[in-house]
């Protein structure tokens, strides 16, 4: 029919609807859709009152949707910003995106923002949202639009505009309220029903450190109270949690000034941590098959021009130093050394697969704005291994690569994950057939054993495709460390063969590969994970005895020496200090057992045994407390340390 489109329903039917009728206007036909906020238009969130010219597949976007919750996240960040130009008439305005689990917004303010001013803002948001006033998109001329936000002084946006190609915008706005975006927006402000700010923080102007350094606002926003007061408790128990807090506290780690940001000082008792974590790894890596190799900080520039780091990596290498009147560079990677061993002599098609494995210690440069704690470093040790192949060996090698990291990261008590496969992106090296089967082999490897995985298109590096593995902690959040991936560029690069059975050389495939991704990274996770409380076998400290009176200092160094022969990690405190406070003390350091030893413990030889968590305590003989404590000092699912 003339005048007539057709549209391809949610319910997948196709039918008939005039030409330039809104997307509001067919969704409320089809009617029972709750929440309501937006629509998809051949996959693309677009505002209701779009109108609708071509054939299209058309999707209902709710509040319960990821991109509806986006959604009204913006609207509130919009509604936040117009509650900060009320309040603050000389604050200009920048960006304010949606993050995950809020958005923010960065003004130019003439101070920065304190925790009395974020109450008057939550204040003003509440009266615009009561007033209920309707989002409403418009389109502008650009050079009307520019000439707007230039006369009103607002120079962020102006500079924004000035990049903008199209010959027209599009504004949002509600009330005496308009701001540069795309959309789409809530209906009406109010239907935003429960938010809060959450803090504020300095942020660089596109995050470029010669640009000027703007007031950043955090905020969130849930579509009810109960939802609200829920993410606000979770927050809570992520700051108890800080392993930034936790590490100063329990002397962990540190950084300092003096040194660098994001170089990391490790104190002695992260330092045991650290190395029952690296043993424990080259002990499982021995038993899978892995050879243990170390390889040089620096090395020549010429390495790194002819591995491709210098095309590719440049922006996150430091400067060359001068050695000899030849340039050398800090490494940001470990692989290039690696195939230099696997060069040191011929291969034989017999001897694949080769697997190396280093706790190489990497420099990256990574922009003071993005450092954090140990989760974002400059100098950090990668759980590193590179496998030299068959490609008839492919799947069986990532197959083993996917069991053994779940094995590993099970052992530290991580046992739910996001699995990510990364396919081919639009710039490659390589040949088709290749991509095509290093493709088909990490879905099927991922397939054989079972694991959820969502496909990640395009976002494999250029070199091949790879598997990404996100641990969740306990409460919930993801945290990338593991990665797998296949490489068809370095072994080019380097001309990396090996003699097959009839005498002619083939390629091996390389895949590189860590479980961790950084210890440091690693160990950020783990302290939040176990709020500091590690399990037994990784606890710095795992017993503490505390003496009720110097009457029992005797049997209780008597006691340590015995404990501490049998591989132990025991302190001793006979200070002249009340039980109360001793346990107390105990209890804030996180050791799992405290051995409490008064008069009768002396008379009787026995132990008064008390947990970290508190309760009754247990009565019992020496033995039978170091069996209790080597019964403990394993890895999850491993065996006795």
């Amino acid at each position: 029919m003339k005048g007539t489109i057709k549209i391809i329903c949610p319910d997948g039917r196709e039918e008939n609807y005039r030409r330039g009728i809104t997307a509001r206007e067919v969704l409320k036909e089809l009617g029972g859709i709750e929440g309501l906020v937006a629509a998809k238009i051949n996959g693309r969130v677009m505002d209701l009152d779009t109108k609708i010219e071509e054939p299209v597949r058309l999707e209902p976007v709710t509040l319960r949707s990821k991109d509806g919750v986006d959604i009204y996240r913006h609207s509130t960040s919009h509604v936040m910003a117009q509650a900060v130009k009320e309040l603050f008439d000389d604050a200009k305005l920048a960006i304010g995106p949606t993050i995950k689990d809020g958005f923010y917004y960065d003004f130019d303010a003439p101070r920065p923002f304190t925790p009395e001013d974020l109450k008057a803002i939550e204040k003003r948001m509440g009266k615009i949202i009561k007033k209920d006033l309707p989002f409403s998109r418009e389109e502008l001329n650009r050079d009307d639009a520019l000439r707007v936000y230039r006369e009103r002084g607002e120079i962020y946006k102006e500079e924004l505009m000035e990049e903008i190609p199209d010959k027209k915008v599009s504004i949002y706005r509600h009330g005496e309220f308009f701001d540069l975006c795309r959309g789409p927006h809530l209906p009406s402000t109010g239907w935003i029903k429960a938010f809060k700010l959450t803090g504020t923080a300095g942020a660089y102007w596109r995050g470029e450190e010669k640009n000027k350094m703007l007031n950043r606002i955090y905020g969130t926003a849930f579509s009810s109270k109960e939802e609200l007061d829920d993410y606000l408790n979770r927050l809570e128990e992520a700051k108890r949690r800080d392993h930034r807090k936790l590490g100063k506290e329990l002397e962990l780690f540190s950084t300092e000034d003096d040194i660098g940001a994001g170089l990391v000082l490790w104190h002695p008792k992260g330092a045991i941590i650290r190395g029952i974590i690296e043993d424990f790894w080259k002990v499982e890596h021995i038993k899978s098959g892995y050879q243990m190799i170390y390889s040089p900080h620096i090395a020549k520039m010429d390495l790194w021009k002819r591995s491709g780091h210098l095309d590719f990596y440049r922006e996150n290498m430091y400067s060359p130093m001068d050695v000899d009147g030849q340039g050398y560079i800090v490494k940001p990677m470990n692989c290039p050394f690696h195939i230099k061993i696997y060069q040191g002599r011929v291969r034989s098609y017999r001897d694949l697969p080769i697997r190396y494995a280093e706790l190489g210690t990497v420099y990256r440069f990574e922009r003071s704005g993005v450092l954090h704690g140990l989760l974002r470093v400059r100098g950090f040790t990668q759980d590193d291994a590179h496998i030299f192949c068959r490609l008839d060996q492919l799947e069986g090698e990532i197959k083993e690569i996917l069991d053994f990291t779940l094995y590993i990261l099970k052992s530290f008590g991580f046992n739910e994950f996001e699995v990510f496969l990364s396919t081919r992106p639009e710039k490659f090296v390589g040949t088709m057939e290749n991509w095509e089967k290093a493709e088909g082999t990490l879905k099927s490897s991922l397939d054989g054993i079972g694991l959820k995985y969502s496909i990640d298109p395009g976002e494999g590096v250029f070199y091949g495709p790879k598997i990404d593995i996100k641990i969740k902690d306990v409460l919930g959040r993801s945290w990338q460390c593991s990665t797998i991936q296949v490489d068809f560029n370095l072994p080019e690069r380097f001309k990396i063969r090996y003699r097959e059975s009839d005498g002619s050389l083939g390629q091996p495939i390389m895949i590189h590969r860590a479980i961790m991704g950084s210890l440091e990274r690693f160990f950020g996770c783990l302290v939040e994970h176990y709020a500091g409380a590690f399990p037994l076998w990784l606890a710095p400290v795992q017993t503490v005895i505390l003496t009720v009176t110097d009457r029992s200092d005797e049997f209780a160094r008597e006691l340590y020496g015995r404990l501490k022969k049998v591989g132990i990690r025991i302190e001793l405190d006979t200070r002249n200090e009340k039980l109360g406070l001793k346990i107390r003390e105990a209890q804030l350091r996180k050791t799992p057992y405290m051995v409490i030893i008064g008069d009768k413990e002396v008379g009787e030889r026995i132990l008064s045994v008390r947990s970290r968590e508190g309760g009754a305590m247990s009565v019992m003989g020496v033995e039978e407390f170091i069996a209790l404590v080597k019964k403990q000092n394993i890895p999850l699912g491993g065996e006795s340390l």
